[in-house]
């Protein structure tokens, strides 16, 4: 025998289990809710800015007086009602029946998360290219991990993801006989940077694609969740041939009903329906009458505006305080909306081997390897603002910014600490990226 493991299932899991890792981001959840804490780590909404009485007598009526049939078995697309009203909710940003939206074509999922992983069983064999944002959102990057493909990123800068990165990118997978299935895209207030890709851009980027021949996967939890106007509209809302969206109810109302859902071509509406129902059989019968009835009987248009004011003011503290209270040769994004901030560090700096001493010093973060395939990023990490209050956010950029300082002393005296912290890059390449600051 010439070594053991904690696992004996080893040389039993199939093969694509192989290169599973844990998330960053999960991985922190345990020691981030400590109270101690300040958390600038995950992206939780600011759940207490519901108006939660109403909301919980709400939830007592659906067990109580429509029980039997909203704790019952439903159908595998969702209930015509909340794909209506999800219809309903997607006509604000432009996605009507005017360019083909219809509650026909819409599958309701377990949040965004499985909307991700059902895309991904259809479209992705072992070995299949897709293209993504770098950095791009860490959920997805398990999911195309579990179906064996190939991330390839796309370079950004601060008006989101370049046009002429993503024709580079096609043109290097075609001459090595790579195959692209899709590309991967969150166009507005993006997580992690927090950018938006502009008007001209998305136009740019739908046109490449459609000559490509490839399909686009819009994931769009964040789009209602602007500070500074409305945002351009979804790559959705322009093309309706190859272009999947996606979207939650997570960010917008309650993250803890795991509602969310695809809009589909038509031809792909049945086999996403096929692949949920052999997943989970259907959705959960009452959060989807949760979030029907919150829809259809509260001002949820209303409660957009406070979300929006919250994280504005939350934002604001975040921005400030970083301006004030960081170390010289930190750069950040000013994000119009959505939940997060992208920083850069000084050079030098590794924002995952500073985690521990972060800890230490009782506040969190998220490294930016966590966002990149190949363990890019060490030069960056991932802010959120939704959740802690103003005086938690400056009193957590606080500690956070004297970690760095202590970190840049170190450097001074002993030379690097932790190993090299290069510059957030392009993945696979050595160069560094735009500084999206």
């Amino acid at each position: 025998m010439t070594g053991t493991t904690l696992d004996d299932y080893t040389d039993r899991y199939a093969r694509r289990v192989r290169g599973m890792t844990a998330s960053e981001i999960r991985a922190l959840f345990a020691v981030a809710s400590r109270p101690e804490v300040v958390s600038l780590a995950g992206g939780a909404p600011y759940i207490a800015a519901l108006p939660l009485d109403a909301v919980g007598e709400m939830l007592g009526r659906l067990g109580s007086e429509h029980g039997a049939t909203t704790l019952q078995y439903g159908i595998g697309q969702g209930t015509p009602e909340l794909r209506e009203r999800i219809c309903e909710v997607m006509s604000l940003s432009g996605i009507d029946a005017g360019c083909g939206a219809s509650p026909e074509d819409v599958v309701v999922t377990v949040g965004g998360q499985q909307a991700l992983d059902l895309v991904a069983r259809l479209f992705l064999d072992p070995g299949d290219v897709v293209l993504a944002e770098g950095p791009t959102y860490v959920g997805a990057l398990g999911v195309f991990q579990a179906a064996q493909a190939q991330v390839v990123h796309v370079a950004m800068d601060d008006d989101g993801l370049v046009p002429e990165a993503l024709e580079a990118a096609i043109a290097e997978q075609a001459r090595a006989g790579r195959r692209v299935k899709f590309l991967y895209t969150i166009p507005t207030y993006q997580n992690p940077t927090g950018v938006t890709l502009t008007e001209e851009r998305r136009e740019r980027v739908l046109d490449i694609c459609e000559r490509a021949g490839l399909l686009v996967v819009e994931d769009d939890p964040y789009g209602q969740l602007g500070f500074e106007g409305d945002a351009p509209a979804p790559l959705r809302a322009r093309r309706r041939d190859g272009v999947f969206y996606l979207s939650t109810f997570s960010k917008t109302f309650a993250p803890g009903l795991r509602v969310g859902w695809i809009l589909a071509p038509h031809a792909v509406r049945d086999k996403l329906v096929i692949a949920s129902e052999a997943q989970i059989l259907c959705p959960s019968g009452y959060a989807q009458a949760a979030v029907s009835t919150y829809l259809s009987t509260m001002p949820w248009r209303q409660q957009l505006k406070v979300y929006r004011e919250v994280y504005r003011e939350r934002r604001d503290a975040l921005l400030d305080a970083m301006a004030d209270l960081m170390p010289a040769g930190t750069t950040w994004t000013t994000p119009a909306g959505g939940l997060f901030v992208w920083a850069t560090l000084p050079d030098g700096l590794d924002s995952k081997a500073m985690m521990p001493r972060a800890i230490n010093a009782r506040v969190a973060y998220v490294p930016g390897t966590g966002f990149y395939a190949d363990g890019s990023g060490s030069g960056n990490m991932r802010l959120n603002f939704s959740f802690p209050s103003p005086e938690r956010i400056r009193e957590g950029v606080r500690r956070l910014a004297g970690v760095m300082e202590q970190d840049i002393a170190m450097r001074r005296v002993f030379g690097a600490v932790g190993g090299p912290g290069g510059r957030r890059g392009r993945a696979g390449s050595d160069a560094p990226g735009p500084d999206l600051a």
